[in-house]
């Protein structure tokens, strides 16, 4: 995101004097270069290669080289690997290599692009670092070390757990909340061990460092100039630099005349900070957004800039030096503090001012929200079909290297929209667009691979079934094909759409299907088809559907059952009661619902299972927000300002029931006025008729509820309110990316209070009493809050304009006029029953089965018989986390990986090669034992392996040598076999989560190292109960990441020693 809004300009403060006693000596100002790179936000990434990008990596790499001294610090990594593969010239690719070897570049994060971390899934998190590390690791033979997420907005705790488990030393924030920032800065509190994982505690803990009030930027304003300060390259011009070199805005250059009062401003700001530090050393970055890409200028003025400090460094009490974020650290270690650990809670809500809560993104631009969500859980589908497919060996005809390609470009999409300023619906319109078509392609060749994998099964007879279509034989038919992503058996409904109302449908073979028939929800004209299917774990059933001809009667079991539809009138909102309740219940063998005839709304619902009933209303409102900045605090993309509390945003409701032998579906309707044609908001209400056994548990347990929400009025954000008379405390749930929960009690803030109590809801979130609980399940990110006793309500929608020229000005203001169809499942129950369901639920809902209908088209429905491979089944609470081929390009043996890339480029050199990547080891621990309990020193300590000249050290977790991806992805080529973390087995990938929800780790035994690449990747999940040790509920960890020349389903034997060697038995 662009400069950062809210901060305090800088000015020359009185100095704060530090608590405790400090080194003699000046203070030591490591400075950082770096150019913060948005893949997206306001321009393209076309738009910004052509402007910038693409000349901050060239003219980088010529000014490193120029400069023995001087460094820079590369992050993101699609505008790098977009610059070397269509822009570096061979010359500037070896200089990169070289540079690498020297310690003057340096890759930090190292990720596709800087994720956001309050609204994306931890799956796409992994995928993207993955994408990004791979890249690093096949190019160069290396992987970072070190995190820089300087611009997400607020910080997650399981960010830190995952780099801690992709093997990184440290790990570098800056955007918390700016009263919680003052606060750690005045007790210097601003550096900290964080334990992100309640369940994993110091086994992935990771020193954390918070960036002052300044952030990532260097000061902009100066004492003795009107132009900003060190920006001595301008800002980037759009859509071309300027033929001149001009820029707007560049600095006064450094010269003999005022070199002494850049150097005192500079001192006075590292001394400021300094006063935030327990320690001498402080870190100083040099750059801000879209900065070097006129590197020669910037170095030009600096260079002299930092000797002339260094010259009078007793007298100004500092000394400065170029630095990467690796010499920072290091040098920051060898001073041996003891740190301050923190727990797993995270730093979410994220504000920079009393009315600027920045809790707005979690639901901006929806449909986003919902397509990269789906996006990712088609690539889920596609890779574990493909790799199916492929292994042991090939099947048919299909050509691998296309089919890698089709994955690869979702791969690479779905990374990108994992960016801060991507999935967050924080971009403008114009890279909106960029970001769905990048999505939409990439799901079309994914569904066109999936499809053909399925043709390339059926054989020499599919062209048969072909033929016979084209000719006619069974005119109006139709193929369908559902594949079940899931390792588990899946029993669930799937709806499609057909153009005739009596249907029959039956199985490969023959057998007819539990199907009911009911009128569309969208197209009047057509029908839905309900199926009801069964499909065993990574496996696909094929299902012919033909026109009936004759009733029902005729067909017997064959045809499907037609839904009855009850139509109720509309009630008005205000509308007065007669007498007393006049209830319909709507019921399966979980759940009875009772809907209030008088209100067409929801009034309760009864739980078989506890036989509790609980109130349960729900309703549409909207928070009105204020467009016009000079009236008061405005809503837009980021931040949430309501004016006021939410109010109903309807005056009349209609409902239908369509009831039927598979399905009833409850439809509400409401409108904005008693009058009004056409409805602005709906909820669909669907309850399975199926037996609650083991087949139709997760089915039967729950209400799955789709909305239709828009299009909203101008300076609206509409609400879903569920209002119970469950004694929550006002206490509520939400998860951290799907991966932990974290408990959030209603804060009494002073000043916006409701906006400051909105939390991410990615996946799911609960209220509860003593009794029953109420859950969740999202299928895309939103903004989730608890506004009064025994509620929760989720933004659904926000449609804002206002008149702020910084927001007008990039295009930011989000009149988003479209209308969006977000889904929620219910499911409510005793918390030790909801628990297990939450967390299988919520993998049924985010990874439903994907049905192959379209993309079929034009294939006989003939059933075509048994073709099925041998079904995958998991034990109830293991989650296959991810089956994929990567199609890396590299020798799984590190050493004769680096000495490949050394005689591709002979003048390569340095690359650290002296430690096995296939060795692994346990999570080290600290050398030295805390001096309190709530210390810790940090990482290393003597008998820490020496790093290799001019590299990192190496990964704390690991075994030697660079560990070149996230840890438990399932997709590392470079990992060793068997390892739950790459280079380690400190443990797996967990989902700790809070209270009840807490788990401990699982690794499997060690495997035999891995063959080349064509072999899976394979990493599990437990989602379950784990072992008597484990409370109530145990939360899915990554249990294993497996790869090598044995078969992955017949490695797992349940009883394995996990680090520090405690076994554990799955029950």
């Amino acid at each position: 995101m662009g400069p950062l809004r809210g901060l305090q300009l800088w000015a020359l403060l009185a100095l704060l004097r530090p608590p405790g006693a400090r080194p003699a000596g000046p203070i030591r100002a490591f400075v950082v270069p770096h150019s913060h790179m948005d893949v997206g936000w306001v321009y393209t990434v076309q738009e910004s290669m052509r402007a910038y990008a693409a000349n901050v990596y060239s003219s980088v790499v010529a000014e490193l080289a120029r400069g023995r001294q001087r460094r820079f610090i590369a992050v993101e990594q699609e505008f790098f690997r977009l610059w070397w593969g269509d822009v570096a010239s061979e010359q500037q690719k070896r200089q990169v290599r070289q540079l690498l070897a020297k310690g003057q570049l340096e890759f930090v994060l190292g990720g596709q692009v800087m994720h956001d971390e309050a609204v994306t899934h931890f799956d796409d998190q992994i995928l993207q670092l993955t994408e990004g590390h791979g890249f690093l690791y096949e190019t160069f033979g290396i992987r970072p070390q070190f995190s820089w997420h300087v611009d997400p907005f607020g910080a997650s705790a399981t960010t830190p757990t995952l780099f801690a488990l992709a093997g990184f030393d440290a790990h570098l924030i800056s955007r918390i909340d700016y009263d919680l920032k003052e606060t750690l800065q005045e007790s210097q509190g601003l550096q900290f061990v964080w334990r992100g994982s309640p369940s994993l505690s110091e086994q992935q803990e990771i020193f954390t460092h918070v960036m002052d009030q300044y952030s990532y930027c260097t000061p902009s304003h100066i004492p003795f100039s009107n132009r900003s300060g060190f920006y001595w390259n301008g800002v980037a011009v759009f859509p071309e630099p300027p033929r001149d070199g001009v820029y707007p805005n560049m600095s006064e250059p450094v010269t003999p005349a005022n070199i002494d009062l850049y150097a005192e401003a500079l001192a006075a700001n590292v001394k400021q900070r300094a006063a935030w530090f327990r320690t001498p050393h402080v870190l100083w970055p040099w750059g801000c957004d879209k900065q070097f890409f006129n590197a020669s200028v910037q170095f030009a003025n600096m260079d002299p800039l930092l000797e002339h400090i260094n010259s009078r460094a007793g007298e100004l009490g500092v000394s400065v030096q170029y630095a990467t974020l690796g010499d920072y650290f290091r040098a920051l270690h060898t001073l041996n503090v003891t740190w301050h650990v923190r727990d797993h809670h995270d730093f979410l809500p994220y504000s920079t001012e009393p009315f600027q809560a920045w809790t707005g993104f979690y639901t901006s631009r929806s449909t986003l929200k919902g397509l990269a969500r789906r996006a990712s859980a088609l690539l889920y589908a596609g890779e574990s079909m493909f790799t199916r497919f492929m292994w042991p060996a090939p099947h048919g005809a299909l050509d691998p290297s296309w089919a890698l390609q089709q994955l690869q470009q979702l791969r690479w999409a779905v990374s990108e929209v994992q960016h801060h300023d991507a999935i967050t619906g924080t971009e403008s319109p114009k890279v909106r667009d960029m970001y769905v078509e990048h999505l939409a392609t990439g799901m079309r060749g994914v569904h066109k691979l999936m499809a053909a994998i399925v043709l390339d099964r059926l054989g020499p007879a599919a062209g048969v079934w072909q033929e016979a279509a084209g000719s006619g034989a069974e005119p109006g038919g139709h193929l369908a094909v559902v594949y079940n992503p899931l390792a588990w058996t899946v029993t669930t409904i799937v709806t499609l759409t057909v153009g005739f109302p009596r249907v029959s449908v039956t199985d490969e073979l023959g057998h007819p299907v539990p199907s009911q028939v009911q009128n569309s929800t969208e197209t009047p004209s057509a029908y839905d088809l309900l199926i009801l299917t069964t499909v065993p774990g990574l496996s696909y059933r094929h299902y012919s559907i033909r026109p009936s001809l004759g009733t029902q009667e005729d067909m017997g079991q064959l045809a499907a059952t037609v839904a009855t539809t009850l139509q109720f009138g509309r009630r008005l909102r205000r509308q007065a009661r007669r007498g007393g309740w006049h209830l319909v219940p709507v019921e399966n063998d979980c759940y009875t619902v009772l809907l209030d005839k008088d209100t067409n709304l929801m009034r309760s619902i009864w739980d078989r299972q506890s036989n509790r009933t609980v109130q349960v209303t729900q309703e549409f409102l909207e928070y009105h927000v204020n467009g016009d900045w000079k009236r008061g605090p405005i809503s837009d993309n980021y931040m949430f300002a309501p004016s006021g509390a939410a109010v109903p945003a309807w005056e009349a409701v209609g409902m239908e029931i369509v009831a039927g032998k598979l399905v009833t579906e409850i439809r509400q309707y409401f409108y904005r006025n008693a009058t009004a044609k056409d409805y602005t908001y709906a909820i669909h209400s669907r309850l399975a008729h199926v037996p609650r056994g083991p087949g139709g548990e997760l089915l039967c347990r729950r209400i799955e509820q789709e909305y239709r929400v828009g299009p909203l009025e101008l300076n609206r954000e509409a609400v879903l309110r569920t209002s119970t008379d469950l004694d929550s405390q006002q206490v509520l749930y939400s998860d951290n990316n799907g991966y932990q929960l974290q408990r959030r009690p209603h804060q009494a803030y002073k000043n916006n209070s409701i906006a400051r109590n909105y939390y991410p809801m990615v996946q799911s979130a609960f209220i509860e009493d003593s009794r029953s609980r109420l859950v969740l399940l999202s299928e895309r990110a939103h903004g989730v809050s608890s506004q009064g006793n025994g509620q929760v309500e989720v933004m659904l929608h926000r449609r804002l304009w206002n008149n702020l020229e910084w927001d007008l000005g990039y295009n930011l203001t989000l009149n988003d006029t479209s209308i969006v169809y977000p889904v929620l499942w219910l499911v409510l129950g005793p918390p030790p029953i909801t628990a297990a369901l939450r967390q299988r639920s919520g993998l049924a809902l985010q990874h439903r089965p994907v049905v192959l209908f379209g993309w079929l088209a034009g294939i006989s429905p003939k059933p075509p018989g048994p073709q099925q491979q041998d079904a995958v089944t998991l034990p109830p609470n293991l989650h296959l986390q991810t089956l994929s081929i990567p199609g890396w390009n590299y020798s799984s043996n590190h050493t004769q990986h680096v000495q490949a890339l050394q005689k591709a480029d002979p003048d390569q050199a340095g690359i650290c090669s002296r430690d096995g990547l296939l060795t692994l080891h346990p999570g080290r621990r600290p050398a030295s034992p805390p001096a309190k309990d709530d210390t810790r020193r940090p990482r290393g300590g003597p008998g820490r392996p020496e790093p290799c000249p001019a590299a990192a050290p190496p990964p704390v977790r690991g075994g030697g040598g660079p560990d070149p991806v996230p840890a438990s992805d399932g997709k590392s080529e470079g990992c060793a076999a068997g390892s739950g973390v790459c280079g380690g087995r400190g443990g797996a990938l967990p989902h700790g989560d809070v209270g009840r929800e807490h788990a401990a780790p699982l690794a499997l035994e060690d495997t035999d190292p891995r063959p080349p690449q064509r072999w899976p990747r394979l990493s599990l999940m437990a989602t379950g109960k784990l072992h008597r040790h484990a409370p109530p509920e145990g939360n899915p960890h990554v249990l294993h990441s497996l790869s090598g020349g044995v078969n992955p389903w017949q490695t797992w034997n349940g009883n394995t020693e996990g680090a520090g060697g405690r076994g554990h038995n799955l029950e």
